[in-house]
């Protein structure tokens, strides 16, 4: 990993679910429950909430890189209403993109990161609705944090190694190539 880039890790969960807002088109009326960001030019980890959003764009705005799983389709699109920025012009390396690219298929984070890894996901997006909407936003945050350390780590393993994992149908392990260096 290249240690004068500013990389920007990136995770954020919902206020709403896909059921709620008319299905995977309509991401932008999800609404922005709560974000974390690791920079690796400071070595923090930054959470955000739905009022900090302009503050969550201008963080990634000044990355030289943000990193995330599935952030081009869902993250950068739950933030378009936040902004006017073109969130697509910047420097993303979209992990589960590769990862398609290479596969032809689609892979979870937690099932990456358990083959790669041997850890996943504390919990997954529907449980973060539920903790958003009973003002548990600190279990929100804890969520998106844990996810952005295994996103770091996956990125990282990606990077030093050339490739991640995955089991296959047939429960054999498989290596996935990419090139995140």
């Amino acid at each position: 990993m290249n240690e004068d880039r500013r990389i920007v890790f990136l995770d954020l969960e919902t206020q709403r679910t896909f059921d709620e807002v008319g299905g995977r088109q309509n991401l932008s009326r999800l609404g922005l429950a709560a974000a974390v960001t690791y920079d690796s030019s400071t070595g923090e980890y930054r959470s955000y909430t739905e009022n900090e959003a302009k503050e969550l764009v201008d963080q990634l705005v000044g990355a030289d890189l943000v990193v995330g799983f599935n952030v081009k389709r869902f993250d950068y699109e739950v933030l378009r209403p936040y902004t006017d920025y073109p969130l697509q012009s910047i420097p993303t390396t979209d992990m589960l993109q590769d990862i398609h690219h290479e596969l032809g298929f689609r892979l979870s984070l937690d099932s990456v990161a358990q083959a790669t890894l041997g850890t996943g996901k504390s919990a997954d997006g529907l449980q973060a609705v539920r903790w958003f909407r009973t003002g548990q936003l600190d279990k929100v945050i804890e969520y998106c944090r844990t996810d952005v350390e295994v996103t770091k780590r996956l990125y990282e393993y990606g990077c030093e190694r050339g490739y991640v994992l995955y089991w296959d149908r047939r429960g054999r392990l498989q290596k996935i190539f990419v090139n995140w260096s």
